[in-house]
């Protein structure tokens, strides 16, 4: 038992370098796409605040991940490996197609499908969803409003400057910008997989309760900053540049607004995706420069990626769940 849950925690950790690798795009996208840093210069710094982000914002949504949305005494070490297989399943084949999906949905699908197949509908604790469920719409919703708001503003406090100095201006902000929005992506979705490996070490017995232990804190942390670090490079393209055009001044109003959403969720507990949250802002700061700045139909296909990642996710881990089952039978 002790082995195994070991595995797990590694595997969980797999998928914690895949979330860092998959989501490093949203971090560097748009500080990449306007040209203040170079990917590997980009990808070093995102990796920086996404590791210092353990020292700060506490384990809120960690504990709504692991103990929040799936009732524990359903959930067995097989489980949590099928959840684990479903989520890096669909990770890797949104990588391949360039889709800038959340890892985190893909891990909470993954974990309800994974749970229903061995117990049914009714381990899933509706509470925990309505929340997270409610932010795959109000998650881009608030970063496009945050970031149409704040390029008005912008528009409003630098009317009359030349392009050329608002642009050299806008270039040194925006690495402050990139540095907070790199810093709630950490606080966020590093806190999941924390939920999942203190699942784990509950269901096995190495915890006597649920709590995030500091070292599991650290390893997720860490875990998620090297995978920024090795960069996901297919999706850079679509975030920073398929969706509309960035000039510095963009950019940092877009990293703004989802940093804002990011670190509020955060402290509310509430595990929502920074893929959403930077795609909205992005799209805000777009339809204020123009409406047909904004390529709608590259953002309608991000859209129905978002859509279905829950349930395909879920759907992937379910059958993993009944394929370990028919050779585990007391799985």
């Amino acid at each position: 038992m002790l082995t195994f849950a070991l595995l797990l925690v590694v595997v969980a950790l797999c998928f914690d370098f895949l979330n860092g690798f998959h989501d490093a795009a949203n971090s560097i996208a748009t500080v990449v796409s306007t040209r203040v840093l170079s990917p590997r210069v980009a990808v070093i710094w995102a990796a920086c605040f996404n590791f210092l982000a353990a020292f700060t914002f506490g384990t809120a949504v960690a504990s709504t991940m692991g103990q929040g949305m799936i009732r524990l005494e359903a959930v067995n070490l097989y489980v949590i490996l099928a959840a684990l297989l479903g989520a890096i399943s669909w990770n890797l084949v949104t990588w391949y197609y360039g889709l800038p999906i959340s890892s985190s949905h893909a891990l909470m699908g993954g974990y309800a499908g994974a749970a229903i197949a061995r117990g049914g509908w009714g381990v899933i604790i509706v509470g925990g969803w309505t929340k997270t469920l409610a932010f795959i719409i109000l998650s881009p919703a608030i970063g496009l409003a945050l970031g149409g708001l704040l390029m008005l503003a912008v528009y409003w406090i630098f009317k009359g400057w030349p392009p050329h100095r608002l642009d050299k201006y806008f270039r040194k902000l925006q690495l402050l910008s990139a540095a907070a929005y790199s810093f709630g992506h950490g606080s966020n979705d590093a806190q999941k997989t924390m939920g999942i490996i203190a699942g784990t070490l509950f269901t096995a017995g190495v915890l006597k309760r649920f709590y995030i232990p500091y070292w599991v804190v650290l390893m997720a942390y860490a875990a998620i900053a090297l995978g920024t670090l090795a960069g996901g490079w297919r999706i850079v393209k679509t975030m920073g540049m398929k969706i509309t055009r960035l000039k510095p001044v963009g950019g940092f109003c877009a990293e703004t607004a989802a940093a804002i959403s990011l670190l509020g969720t955060a402290v509310a507990g509430i595990p929502v995706s920074t893929t959403h949250t930077i795609a909205g802002g992005i799209m805000g700061v777009g339809s204020v420069q123009r409406f047909s700045a904004v390529h709608w139909g590259v953002a309608r296909s991000i859209m129905w990626a978002w859509v279905m990642t829950i349930p395909i996710a879920g759907g992937i881990s379910f059958l993993c769940f009944q394929a370990i089952h028919h050779f585990f039978p007391a799985a």
